[in-house]
C-alpha cells in the first residue's frame, strides 16, 4: 500500500508504539516513531489534569517541534474502589519511573482487602490527532473505554501495563491472556482507534487530492 500521510505517534511506550502501529496497518500511512523523528528530546511533562490534557500536551508538543501530523494517547486503568485511581498516574503509581511489574504490585497491594465483587473497573483512554497545516483551531480528540475488573493475580503474557490484572467484563481472561488480533477488537485503545479512524481517512484523502492538483498541468 502506498503511503498518502506521514504520521507521527507522540509516545516513547514500546507498547502503544506496537498496539497503534497495528492498529494503522490497513491505512495508507507511514508511521513514524518519536524516537525517530526526536531523538534527542525530552519527555512531556504530563501534568495534565485529565487523559485528553495529557494527550493535547503530548501531541501538541510533537507536532510543534517536527510540523508532522501527529498522533498522541493518553491512558490509564480507573478502579472504582480507588475512587478512579490510577487514572491519569497509572505510569507513576508506584513512583516516578516505575516499572509495569512495581505499578501491578502496588496495585494489588491498594485492594488486598477489596472484596473480588467490588474490584471493578475500566481501562480508558483519549488519542489527540493534530495537523500542523490545518487551520483548525482545535485538534480532533476521541476516547475509548473497556470494562472490567482488577483479578488478585497476574495472568498471561501478552500486552504490558496493568494488561495482566485486567479481567474482561463478559469473560476470564485477562487482557494479557489475548491476542493481537482478539485485543485489538475489544480494548480502549482500539475503541479510541475505531472513533478516530474516520478523521485519518479524510486526511489521507486530502493529501492524495492536494497532490492530484499540483500534479494538474
Amino acid at each position: 500500500m502506498t503511503p498518502h500521510l506521514c504520521v507521527l505517534l507522540a509516545t516513547h511506550n514500546r507498547g502503544k508504539l506496537a498496539e497503534l502501529s497495528s492498529l494503522l496497518a490497513d491505512l495508507p500511512i507511514e508511521v513514524i516513531s518519536l524516537a525517530t523523528a526526536l531523538p534527542e528530546k525530552p519527555q512531556v511533562i504530563e501534568d495534565g489534569a485529565t487523559f485528553e490534557d495529557n494527550a493535547k500536551l503530548k501531541a501538541r508538543a510533537a507536532a510543534n517541534e517536527t510540523m508532522l501530523v501527529t498522533l498522541a494517547e493518553d491512558a490509564g486503568l480507573e478502579v472504582d474502589a480507588l475512587g478512579g485511581r490510577p487514572g491519569v498516574r497509572s505510569a507513576r503509581f508506584a513512583g516516578e519511573g516505575a516499572t509495569d511489574a512495581e505499578n501491578n504490585a502496588a496495585l494489588l497491594a491498594a485492594l488486598d482487602e477489596i472484596d473480588d465483587d467490588q474490584r471493578s473497573a475500566r481501562f480508558r483512554s483519549v488519542l489527540v490527532l493534530i495537523d500542523p497545516w490545518s487551520d483548525a483551531s482545535e485538534p480532533v480528540v476521541s476516547e475509548g473505554r473497556c470494562e472490567g475488573a482488577v483479578a488478585r493475580q497476574a495472568r498471561g503474557t501478552g500486552g504490558f501495563g496493568y494488561d495482566p490484572l485486567f479481567v474482561l467484563s463478559g469473560s476470564d481472561r485477562t487482557m494479557a491472556e489475548l491476542d493481537e488480533a482478539e485485543k485489538n477488537r475489544v480494548s480502549h485503545r482500539a475503541k479510541a482507534f475505531a472513533a478516530m479512524r474516520p478523521a485519518l481517512v479524510a486526511l489521507c484523502e486530502q493529501r492524495v487530492s492536494a497532490a492530484a492538483q499540483i500534479a494538474r498541468p
